[in-house]
């Protein structure tokens, strides 16, 4: 409910109050330019019963914006703005999204939320190590570029043995605050089932860690390597529960990691698949179809069920490629709404009646702030050893270790990667946020140094609208209404300002903008 107070809000200010019914120009369309597909008959079918009329569809400027930053986690370039603007076919929409998650961005920008999620951190409380860290960040993005399908992907993590230096995944079972069984079992049912494991039935947890009782760690005379392994000495065979309730009998010679495995990533086991889809979702739209996405339990129900048993057989039914649910998703008229509301009802957005806006993610603002001001930010960790120094040039994005960090980061939100919850991530806004957008010296520094800007400048060629029109497509991807051009040509009423002055004061104006700091 309060992103879609936020969208009226945002919508209202700048349109007065003819937004409900009408349609809003330049944020929406009339017309549908793609067609229905699976997602969007689960979806209506549930609005019509609730009475919730969906938003109209948004416009293109609208959605190559939202579809940079939800894939690649970046603003578009203006000019691939206008080519895709001036496209009059059909078919652009699906075609901008095949590039995107062909891209090396895509890989970057996913590779970012899989770290997330598996806790890739060097420092305290996790204690990779920095070595650690750099080979588990490789593989996983590795893993994510080609496309890896994901009951692999999971298998490599539960399954592998070696030098966390050496073979990768194995770091899966050394990135959690306790390395005793029931700890890699609660990540294990964070990661891979959604579950939280304190909503599990005692004899189901404690069957879940008898699965990892065996894991051990051992050390070798390289600094902080550890072999990662499972210990088959001296033991019996022996009989666990898996969360199903079902009993599995262990054998002597079987490493009962690949006995779970084998369990979780059956197509007919009903959390795997669930679990990813509804994240993937919750990605793409701001929340589950469970809510919060990594809180699957009997007393949490989905709102679509017939939505996520659809969701889930797709992914099944294209042997686990994630990449297959994104084009799926994002090709829905349900991904492709407008941010506008048609229904006041509480749980129109529950029930994803529109799109949500939400707050660019912490690393994507500081990004985007780099891109206009043409320059990086330096990031560095001294503690622990190595010492770990990144160039400018690198996207704040592509960092790999949790632990090296900013405050500007800290303040909007990047997740410290302590426990691989969602909830992680901070998304709301704050007073301190809002002040130093308003206020900081990096910020202005960044606008009135803009190399972006002065070409801009150049291009207008003293030309005061045409300079305007590039500062909106800049930093909004698209080009201001009539009313906000009249609006920004009050910059250069001040004779004591000159025209550089004048377009930092409305570069800065524009980034403190909802429109600018949301995803819409």
């Amino acid at each position: 409910m309060k992103s879609v107070l936020m969208a009226l809000a945002v919508f209202t200010l700048i349109h007065g109050d003819s937004v409900a019914g009408a349609t809003v120009d330049p944020f929406e369309r009339e017309a549908w330019s793609v067609p229905a597909n699976g997602i969007d008959a689960r979806v209506l079918s549930v609005l019509t019963r609730k009475g919730i009329k969906p938003a109209k569809p948004c416009s293109d400027v609208v959605f190559i914006r939202r579809v940079h930053l939800d894939v690649v986690g970046a603003l578009p370039e203006p000019s691939v703005v206008v080519d895709f603007l001036a496209d009059n076919r059909p078919g652009k929409r699906p075609l901008l999204i095949e590039r995107l998650l062909a891209g090396e961005q895509f890989t970057d920008y996913w590779t970012l939320k899989w770290c997330d999620l598996l806790r890739v951190k060097a420092e305290f409380p996790i204690n990779l190590w920095p070595n650690a860290v750099q080979a588990y960040h490789r593989w996983i993005r590795e893993a994510v570029k080609r496309d890896m399908p994901y009951d692999e992907f999971a298998r490599n993590l539960l399954t592998s043995s070696g030098s966390n230096f050496r073979v990768a995944p194995v770091n899966f079972y050394r990135a959690v605050q306790s390395r005793e069984p029931a700890g890699l079992a609660e990540a294990v049912a964070l990661t891979f089932m959604g579950v939280r494991a304190t909503s599990l039935p005692e004899k189901h947890r404690d069957g879940l860690s008898a699965f990892f009782s065996h894991v051990a760690f051992k050390g070798t005379d390289e600094w902080k390597e550890q072999i990662v392994h499972c210990d088959l000495t001296a033991r019996e065979a022996f009989e666990a529960v898996l969360p199903d309730g079902a009993k599995v009998r262990v054998e002597p010679e079987d490493d009962p990691r690949a006995v779970f495995a084998d369990w979780l990533i059956s197509p007919d086991n009903p959390w795997f698949s669930r679990n990813i889809v509804n994240r993937i979702w919750a990605w793409l739209l701001g929340r589950g179809i469970v809510h919060e996405p990594d809180d699957l339990r009997p007393d949490n129900p989905p709102v679509n069920p017939e939505l996520l048993a659809y969701l889930e057989k797709e992914l099944v039914r294209a042997d686990y490629d994630l990449k297959h649910m994104f084009r799926l998703i994002l090709n829905s008229r349900t991904y492709q709404q407008s941010p506008i509301p048609q229904a006041e009802k509480p749980e129109a957005e529950v029930l994803f009646a529109c799109y949500p806006i939400r707050r660019l993610d912490a690393e994507v603002l500081s990004d985007a702030l780099n891109w206009l001001g043409g320059t990086g930010e330096r990031y560095e960790s001294r503690i622990p050893e190595p010492f770990t120094w990144i160039p400018e040039e690198q996207r704040t994005i592509a960092l790999a270790d949790g632990s090296i960090t900013s405050t500007f980061l800290q303040m909007f939100g990047r997740p410290p990667r302590d426990t691989g919850l969602e909830s992680e991530r901070g998304v709301g806004t704050t007073d301190a946020q809002r002040l130093f957008m308003l206020n900081s010296t990096n910020v202005y520094n960044r606008i009135s140094g803009s190399v972006r800007l002065r070409r801009i400048a150049l291009a207008a060629g003293g030309n005061r609208d045409q300079l305007i029109r590039g500062v909106y497509m800049a930093l909004l991807s698209r080009e201001p209404t009539a009313s906000e051009l009249a609006r920004a040509r009050d910059c250069w009423k001040n004779p004591k300002l000159n025209s550089n002055q004048a377009t930092t004061d409305l570069a800065w104006a524009l980034i403190n903008s909802m429109e600018f700091l949301y995803r819409h």
